[in-house]
């Protein structure tokens, strides 16, 4: 599935993750929420080791790479 579509969905997948362990662990705070951020990313590589391992293929390649910023952060650089 390697394409320009697998960085949103393995994003989804961590923000999904991250926000429900958040949610059911009543995290308050920077050190609570960093944490369930830790766990929600280890939902997520576990997630694209299993399809890589299925399908035979990297989800994260040199052509579906974006770099730090996204293109998002350079469209509002360039605005203001």
């Amino acid at each position: 599935m390697p394409s320009p579509k697998a960085e949103p969905i393995k994003l989804w997948l961590a923000e999904l993750s991250t926000r429900q362990i958040a949610e059911s662990d009543e995290a308050t705070g920077m050190a609570e929420n960093a944490d369930a951020a830790t766990k929600g990313g280890a939902i997520a590589k576990q997630a694209r080791k299993a399809l890589e391992a299925k399908t035979g293929k990297p989800v994260v390649t040199g052509e579906n790479f974006l770099p730090p910023g996204g293109a998002k952060a350079r469209k509002l650089t360039k605005k203001g």
